[in-house]
């Protein structure tokens, strides 16, 4: 459990790890508690909740009408690294690869796709992009970098929910699971004034009880079939270097189609993420656009 700590705070913006525990930096970031910087809490969702502001890294379930928990499979929650203690008819797309007739997996053409941001790191990939290109967010950093979430929108590209904090869903329960992904649509409501068509789990972390909830959501999951590794040049990673993964990109070029995993939370990742999109050019898609589909379930005024 100890790399999957170090991934997954690294990949949470303004967050460091301390004796295993994620905590928040005393930066000039905007930061869980610094409520003058983030987005502001809106009066509809504190008159739903009964809450005044954003919860932190762990936030709390809310019944909603719509999600009817009777309704989803009864499966043995897992953790990372147990795969071989679950049932193959869990469908785990992390475990055994295994995907759902409704799962998006690939693009007709090659096309990056950034996940765990906005964070202060996504700016330099937006001055280089001059395509467009999903997103999928964290609740907690749309929230905390309303800003970097509305340049992401004003170049005109897609975004989708990634959870709220990154939690491996398959450990989570029920309820937990609904948490994670009600917070972020709210996060990404509040801050963009839309509601996500699209959902990538962290990690690729997903089997049939989560697809269950994720489907009342309306949301449509979205995996990958080509994986850049680059959250390894976060943690140094002796066994993936950049040049192993730009040399991955050559050959993807060749067969010119897929979905490609990079992340935007970290400069290290942006930076690779650049030389990417300097390899494979413009002519990439965003998810909506490989599938035919409309961008997001609804935008508000």
């Amino acid at each position: 459990m100890k790399k999957y700590n170090i991934i997954n705070c690294a990949l949470l913006a303004g967050f460091f790890l301390e004796n295993g525990e994620c905590l928040a930096s005393k930066g000039s970031t905007a930061l869980i508690g610094e409520e003058d910087m983030q987005t502001p809490f809106p009066e509809w969702l504190a008159e739903f909740t009964n809450l005044t502001q954003w919860p932190g890294l762990d936030p709390p379930y809310v019944p909603l009408d719509y999600i009817d928990l009777t309704e989803v499979p009864e499966f043995d929650r897992y953790y990372p690294g147990e795969c071989p203690n679950i049932s193959r008819e869990q469908c785990s797309f992390d475990c055994y690869n295994c995907v759902d007739v409704d799962d998006v997996t690939s693009c007709f053409k090659l096309s990056q796709t950034f996940d765990d941001g906005p964070a202060p790191a996504t700016e330099a990939l937006l001055e280089k992009l001059r395509h467009r290109t999903t997103f999928f967010v964290l609740g907690i950093n749309t929230v905390n970098y309303p800003d970097i979430y509305e340049h992401i929108l004003e170049r005109g590209h897609l975004l989708g929910s990634h959870t709220w904090s990154h939690e491996f869903l398959p450990s989570l329960s029920n309820e937990e699971i609904v948490a994670q992904i009600e917070w972020s649509i709210w996060a990404m409501n509040a801050t963009g004034n839309h509601f996500p068509k699209y959902f990538r789990p962290p990690y690729g972390a997903i089997d049939n009880r989560v697809r269950a909830i994720i489907k009342q959501f309306g949301l449509t999951v979205v995996l990958w079939d080509l994986d850049t590794f680059d959250w390894k040049l976060i943690t140094n990673d002796q066994f993936r270097t950049e040049e192993q993964i730009l040399e991955d990109i050559e050959v993807w070029k060749e067969q010119e189609n897929g979905l490609i995993l990079e992340h935007d939370g970290a400069h290290r990742t942006v930076d690779v993420a650049i030389k990417i999109n300097e390899l494979i050019g413009n002519d990439q898609l965003t998810i909506a656009e490989c599938i035919g589909d409309v961008d997001y379930i609804e935008r508000y005024n």
